[in-house]
């Protein structure tokens, strides 16, 4: 069992990814798929008017402000446009794959935060009636299900409260939830760069190896969304899972160079290296 995360940034090569995609379950491996969308959700809100607005907590981690409108274009966007041309490329290649959000069975089920702080302009500002949540429950046996009957699950990072509310769920951190109630033996994270880099963007310094035991010390290094990176593989380790790559999605063949080849940044588990 693999789980891969899609990144939403630039220049990601979808064509490459799918392929690999559609290799691996030709070999037999169950795959399920997360995908973000930032880049689609970004463009779509400047077009309706609803320009994103992006801010960082005190701990410099970033997050999308989410209000009920912006909500409602995020579970378009993602539940709609990305996961489906994802599902169009992976039908193409002959993956029979099933687009889900969140919301679909309560596949993830999360509490809403509420609320976001944020520094702005050097201060702290409490920002309210956010819907950015954080899930606590995955619905295994409907991906078990799908999986058994020869499906691959393509999954969109809406989750739903307990109170039936959709959320903005954080797309690396769904990843690490879903590996690892699934057991998965492995997580890959494809993005617009090659792993973790000590001097960002300096592609050169790329950190090949950490080990799981030492994750809390490289987050110093992260910049921007490779912080949260760093958040979910940590998460995935400790749920069992025995290895993370941090890969670069915009090679050919990515998801076997980084499982075969080990390109890319690996996190081990401990005991797994």
């Amino acid at each position: 069992m693999i789980v891969v995360k899609i990144g939403g940034g630039s220049g990601l090569n979808l064509e490459a990814i799918c392929a690999d995609i559609a290799r691996l379950v030709a070999w037999e491996e169950q795959v399920v798929v997360v995908h973000g969308g930032s880049g689609e959700m970004d463009l779509i809100s400047e077009k309706l008017g609803r320009p994103a607005r992006i801010v960082t907590s005190p701990s410099g981690v970033q997050s999308r402000y989410t209000d009920r409108e912006t909500m409602e274009i995020f579970t378009m966007v993602m539940a709609g446009r990305v996961n489906k041309m994802l599902v169009e490329c992976l039908q193409r290649r002959g993956v029979n794959a099933v687009g889900l959000s969140g919301l679909d069975g309560r596949l993830l089920e999360g509490k809403r935060k509420g609320v976001l702080i944020a520094v702005e302009d050097g201060k702290k500002k409490v920002l309210r009636d956010d819907y950015g949540g954080i899930v606590e429950r995955v619905n295994v046996s409907l991906l078990r299900l799908l999986l058994a009957q020869g499906f691959t699950p393509v999954v969109a990072p809406v989750a739903i409260s307990q109170e039936g509310e959709p959320l903005n769920v954080d797309g690396d951190r769904v990843a690490a939830i879903v590996a690892g109630a699934l057991g998965a033996r492995a997580l890959v994270i494809l993005s617009n760069v090659p792993g973790l880099l000590r001097n960002f963007p300096d592609e050169c310094t790329l950190v090949p190896c950490i080990p799981g035991d030492q994750l809390e010390a490289y987050q110093e290094c992260a910049r921007g969304k490779m912080k949260k990176k760093l958040l979910g593989a940590g998460e995935a380790l400790r749920l069992g899972v025995r290895r993370v790559i941090l890969a670069d999605g915009r090679r050919e063949q990515p998801i076997l160079q980084a499982l075969v080849e080990q390109n890319g940044t690996v996190i081990w588990g401990d005991g797994h290296a």
